[in-house]
């Protein structure tokens, strides 16, 4: 029988709590990772994508000889390190003479390789090649801005692929507000072919417009290269599905649950039909959906009865019988004096 192990501190307790899967998921992480031989550029290029995500990003500088990402068996020591480190995106360098500077990104999904894009680059300029005002370098956890040029984007399967990982692969963490201030650079993507695509980093200038919204200009300031679809693998359609799933307990949906109510002074009984939102409605184990209704004052002592109740006519004829017992009441007359 396989024995389950418990963690044994609080420390373990807490990480693997944060690994849970969630309704609402944070920031996905990104690996970076060395095949068996790297190149000065592939180096270079390693790093400064592990400084532009440096919140959420693992480097390994070990080489790794048993990683092959398209091969057949060639993943299962990626999976593993991606189960290691919790990381949902991974980047692998490796060069080669039939591919040099080769660059690989991918996705996974429950640990397991979701899909592939391998690159080729080319034309490279680091951040140390731009001069420019050291002020504009991008803040720890700002939000880039996203630039694709060209209809390639749009029709080539390659480039459709590229587009979709580069945006997952930089956007960092899923934010519902944005502050102007912290919009500080931009990725600028153009498809000059259907394999080819450069990429540039620039800085986000804010200048004085005479409006309430400033005039921005771009200040290049890298990393700059040209991107070179060699290879790529789309994700299973079975697998895609599994992945695309949404949990229910994350869509708000309205309760509609029906309440009588008896009034005891109209001896009627009314039917009301109410829509709550989720938010007012908890569980309970035995009483199962409880939901709270905010009803303002009915003024129910104001209103007109519409005839007139059976209790107040059995008190007039209980008072006619006794008057009846008891005998005719003297008339009173009236005093001269009135």
């Amino acid at each position: 029988m396989m024995k389950i192990k418990t963690p044994k501190n609080g420390r373990i307790k807490r990480e693997i709590e944060k690994r849970v899967p969630k309704l609402v998921e944070t920031g996905k992480k990104t690996l970076i990772l060395h095949g068996t031989k790297t190149s000065s550029v592939l180096n270079s290029v390693l790093t400064e994508i592990y400084h532009l995500k440096k919140e959420n990003a693992i480097k390994y500088s070990r080489r790794n000889v048993d990683i092959r990402p398209f091969e057949s068996g060639g993943e299962t020591s990626l999976e593993f390190f991606s189960l290691k480190t919790d990381c949902s995106l991974f980047v692998f360098g490796s060069h080669s003479k039939k591919r040099p500077n080769n660059l690989v990104i991918g996705r996974a999904f429950d640990h397991h390789i979701y899909d592939l894009v391998e690159i080729g680059v080319e034309n490279y300029n680091s951040m140390n090649s731009f001069s420019y005002d050291k002020k504009l370098a991008p803040q720890i956890g700002s939000k880039p801005f996203f630039a694709f040029v060209g209809e390639g984007f749009e029709s080539v399967e390659e480039l459709k692929h590229l587009k979709e990982i580069l945006l997952d692969l930089f956007h960092g963490e899923v934010v519902t507000n944005l502050n102007l201030a912290g919009l500080d650079r931009v990725y600028v993507c153009t498809a000059t072919s259907s394999k080819k695509v450069l990429f540039t980093h620039c800085a986000l200038r804010l200048k004085k417009s005479g409006t309430i919204v400033p005039r921005m200009e771009l200040v290049e300031f890298g990393p700059s290269m040209d991107m070179v679809v060699r290879r790529h693998r789309l994700p299973d359609d079975s697998l895609r599905k599994e992945a695309m799933k949404i949990a229910p307990e994350s869509t708000k949906k309205k309760v509609c649950r029906v309440i009588i109510c008896f009034l005891q002074f109209k001896m009627t009984m009314l039917i009301l039909a109410l829509d709550f939102q989720e938010k007012n409605v908890t569980k309970d184990a035995i009483q199962g959906k409880i939901g709270k209704i905010y009803i303002p004052d009915q003024k129910v002592g104001s209103v007109a009865l519409p005839h007139k109740a059976k209790g107040v006519k059995r008190e007039r004829r209980e008072a006619k019988m006794k008057d009846e017992a008891n005998g005719p009441r003297e008339k009173k007359h009236k005093h001269p004096s009135e």
